[in-house]
């Protein structure tokens, strides 16, 4: 989880230098000039990267079957029923399979080795059965070098594993062969134009103290967010991890579904039953650094420091205390673009989060590093050029074999190009993360007045993305909601959010003021901070409490680690309201289409009123984060003549509000230029309010309801 600042990279608005299509890494030179400087290390990148696709095509036969490596690797059944395994461990002397099977025998069931140091084993079936049971457990048995010590490890390539902790806090491997195969039965749905993104966690997903199941999952928190109107699901911490309160981030277990949850048919359920809503199921995929634990993790596997990870010091993440993938290695290609294609076929996911990218890009991992957005900081040798091929391989695999699948970057860094297609000399993601928008409402939160907030920077911050580079704007993620942090309804209201958040207690100045920011930020960021937005689970409707996981810390308590869903049900408390906004805001977004809309058009960014006003999709947006004031036949500019009327309203008192501006009224445009734009039309605007208005003729004929009911 990168906790770093975020650069802000200016935004380049240049033309094509050249009609003339560069094939050499460097096209994207055309989109932004300033890299012209850098076009030999734009040229490194692509040489790199365009050498491994060929090697790839020579020694695996292409990329579409180098990325199939979990058919080769790992345990494989054949049709009549043989078991064949493979393990690549050259640093071992000999290899042995383990079990239930053989009553775990150390020495009955040798493995062979290949000259590469791939070990491999094959298993005829008894009476037409596999040899070993369906979900029965396995190891691996290595004799290594020092003493020819004996050591058992978890399969590299294992789908699944379980832990007992009333045993071991070990995991243990399990050989997964169900005798029926679970069957799909919705289509992926087709890529979103406007992605809004929910990111989820199943464990949390209960009000209960518990951690939460995939079945709990799909039947209870699936029709919340579809009903939410959210399209696109980011599904966290599901590659299993040792430890729970790692939020997923110490992955030891690549290609298994964390068991915690249930099964990994349940889990198909969960994104088959998502496809049949609609709804897009994105993987938080972790490949920056893996969990160092030798027992039941890659590190050591081989009794080597350096079989999938860096030798040394560059193998070591220090802030993390986790492993760091040699991304320049033809076998650790294998396994990682295999484990993306793995999640895909096994599980039909649409796509992934990558995180960490930061730490993938450079050397230095960005620890410590401030990033400018000064270009030189992009290049040179604080860059990791393997771990900036590895990524453009995974794009381009991932675009070329599934053209609906999405791929957002977790990048502090504004690493020019990261949104950019290789062919161009990109790097091929399709979103990049806003990650600076959050850090700026904390800040403001923290250190500011409200009539101190300044209009300007807001705007700035919201916009300032690299032109055709997709960006995710979010108001606040999970990051935001760890123990430690606090999220906005928290910063907003935390001396009443105990005390005043029922409708039967008094609508106080610092409730009153929380909600209307709270919904006031989630509006401005969706409109005019990307092309996409994201929310975590519950901040919706203002969480009352941080996350925390059970721990040592906090005697294991399962009190922080869930979401109070139940407080949106109870129509005493004030939560519903900011819910209901938050549905008002997606349903919206779904007709109008802003965030596949060209970028807004700000006309007004009042430093005194503190109003800004901006056109995008067609609608007309306008805020007064005055503190105080508000203002009467308000004068606004706008491009289109006609008539307007109110499509979204943080007043409306179904979304908690005052009900101080009329969603039936009309407004009408004169034919006079106002702030640059061809036209005028004059509202009021209380204080600590927005509104967005759209031409009456794109309304529904039951517009009002729609408004009211908030979709």
């Amino acid at each position: 989880m990168d906790k770093l600042n975020e650069a802000s990279a200016d935004s380049v608005m240049a033309k094509p230098a050249s009609d003339q299509v560069r094939n050499d890494g460097t096209g994207v030179v055309a989109l932004d000039p300033w890299l012209e400087p850098y076009s030999a290390a734009l040229r490194s990148r692509f040489s790199k990267a365009q050498n491994w696709l060929k090697t790839i095509d020579k020694t695996e036969g292409g990329i579409e079957k180098f990325s199939r490596g979990y058919e080769k690797f790992g345990f494989n059944v054949s049709p009549d029923n043989t078991i064949v395994y493979r393990e690549w461990a050259p640093f071992a002397l000999r290899a042995y399979l383990i079990g239930d099977f053989n009553g775990w025998n150390r020495d009955s069931h040798e493995m062979h080795r290949d000259p590469y140091g791939v070990w491999e084993i094959s298993l005829p079936p008894n009476n037409g059965q596999p040899a070993i049971p369906h979900d029965s457990k396995v190891k691996i048995s290595l004799v290594v070098p020092n003493d020819q010590a004996r050591q058992e490890r978890i399969p590299a390539w294992i789908k699944r594993v379980t832990q007992d902790l009333s045993v071991s806090p070990v995991y243990d491997a399990r050989f997964w062969n169900p005798p029926h195969k679970y069957q799909f039965k919705n289509q992926r749905p087709p890529k979103p134009q406007s992605a809004r993104i929910y990111e989820a966690h199943v464990g949390i997903s209960s009000p209960e103290p518990k951690v939460a199941t995939y079945k709990e999952f799909t039947q209870n928190t699936l029709p919340r967010i579809r009903d939410l109107g959210y399209n696109t699901i980011q599904l966290m911490a599901i590659m299993e991890h040792a430890y729970y309160a790692s939020f997923g981030y110490q992955i030891n277990s690549f290609f298994a579904a964390s068991s915690r949850y249930g099964f990994p048919d349940d889990l198909k359920e969960l994104i088959d039953t998502a496809h049949g809503m609609g709804i897009t199921v994105l993987l938080d995929v972790v490949h920056s650094h893996a969990s160092k634990n030798v027992l039941d993790g890659l590190n050591m596997f081989d009794n080597s420091d350096h079989l999938y990870f860096h030798e040394g010091a560059r193998g070591r993440h220090e802030l993390w205390d986790s492993r760091l993938f040699n991304y320049g290695h033809h076998e650790v290609l294998r396994f990682l673009l295999s484990n993306l294609r793995f999640w895909m076929e096994e599980y039909e996911f649409d796509g992934f989060r990558f995180d960490g990218v930061t730490s993938m890009l450079y050397t230095h991992h960005g620890i410590g590093t401030g990033f400018s957005g000064g270009y030189h900081e992009y290049f040179g040798p604080s860059v990791d050029e393997d771990g900036v091929v590895y990524l453009m391989l995974a794009n381009e695999m991932l675009h070329n074999l599934y053209p609906s699948s999405i791929t957002i970057a977790e990048d502090v860094s504004g690493m020019p190009a990261l949104c950019i297609k290789l062919s161009l000399g990109g790097i091929g993601f399709d979103y990049r993360l806003a990650m600076a928008v959050p850090d700026l409402y904390i800040k403001w939160l923290k250190e500011k007045q409200d009539i101190d907030w300044d209009m300007g920077a807001l705007c700035f911050t919201l916009t300032n993305r690299r032109h055709g580079e997709k960006t995710i704007a979010y108001a606040e993620s999970h990051d935001q909601a760890l123990v430690g942090d606090k999220t906005l309804l928290f910063w907003l209201c935390d001396a009443e959010m105990y005390t005043n958040m029922s409708t039967l207690s008094e609508f106080t100045p610092v409730i009153e003021r929380g909600m209307a920011l709270h919904k006031m930020i989630r509006l401005i960021t969706h409109s005019l901070g990307g092309e996409a937005y994201l929310n975590f689970e519950g901040n919706e409707f203002g969480h009352p409490e941080w996350l925390d996981f059970p721990r040592e810390g906090n005697n294991n308590s399962f009190h922080y680690a869930r979401r109070q869903f139940n407080l949106v049900e109870d129509n005493l408390l004030r939560y519903r309201f900011l819910n209901e906004f938050d549905k008002g805001m997606q349903w919206t977004e779904e007709k109008y289409g802003w965030l596949h809309s060209p970028q807004a058009y700000i006309s007004l960014k009042h430093e005194g009123d503190k109003v800004i006003v901006f056109e995008r999709a067609g609608l007309l947006w306008i805020f007064n984060f005055h503190p105080s004031t508000s203002f009467t036949d308000y004068r606004v500019g706008v491009e289109a003549a006609g008539t307007y009327r109110v499509v979204l309203n943080t007043d409306d008192s179904a979304f908690g509000g005052l009900g101080r501006i009329q969603n039936e009224t009309r407004f009408f445009t004169t034919d006079f230029a106002w702030n640059d734009r061809k036209n005028f039309l004059q509202v009021y605007i209380p204080t600590r309010t927005a509104m967005v208005l759209a031409l009456e003729e794109t309304l529904d004929p039951n517009w009002k309801s729609q408004v009211s009911l908030g979709y």
